[in-house]
């Protein structure tokens, strides 16, 4: 009996980590003033990849807007992304590159967000103009 309690709690632990993720995803997608179906996707596949409950995804994207629609600042959605393993926050990174490329168009806003983060995560600038330039590569195929 105990380990049903634990285990719901880990589930919700998970969810509001997941949640979090999606939150600063979401981020990226709204920061240009359009969030299209596309973004979302890309967010979704990123979630499930990171091993959130493909179930529960509808959900947690619906929870994730709320926070991030009542969050005036990223620190609360890059504490996190700091905590998960580097190949995890790599995969965001990249996710993240792809949101904002999935209009074929970054603009200031964008990249000065991807500026902070890499700060925040503790991203070498280096690494994370390798992943952008990856990215941009891959979507010109």
């Amino acid at each position: 009996m105990i380990n049903f309690f634990q285990n719901k709690e880990k589930d919700k632990s998970n969810m509001s980590r997941y949640s979090k993720i999606a939150a600063l995803l979401i981020h990226a997608a709204k920061i240009d003033q359009v969030y299209e179906k596309k973004e979302k996707d890309i967010i979704k596949k990123t979630l499930i990849e990171l091993g959130a409950d493909s179930s529960n995804l509808d959900i947690l994207m619906k929870e994730a807007v709320i926070i991030e629609e009542n969050s005036n600042q990223i620190l609360e959605f890059t504490r996190e992304v700091k905590n998960i393993s580097n190949s995890d926050k790599i995969r965001i990174i990249e996710s993240l590159w792809k949101i904002i490329y999935s209009d074929n168009d970054a603009d200031i806003y964008e990249t000065n967000l991807m500026r902070r983060l890499a700060g925040l995560l503790y991203i070498d600038s280096k690494i994370m103009g390798d992943i952008k330039e990856k990215i941009k590569e891959k979507l010109k195929k």
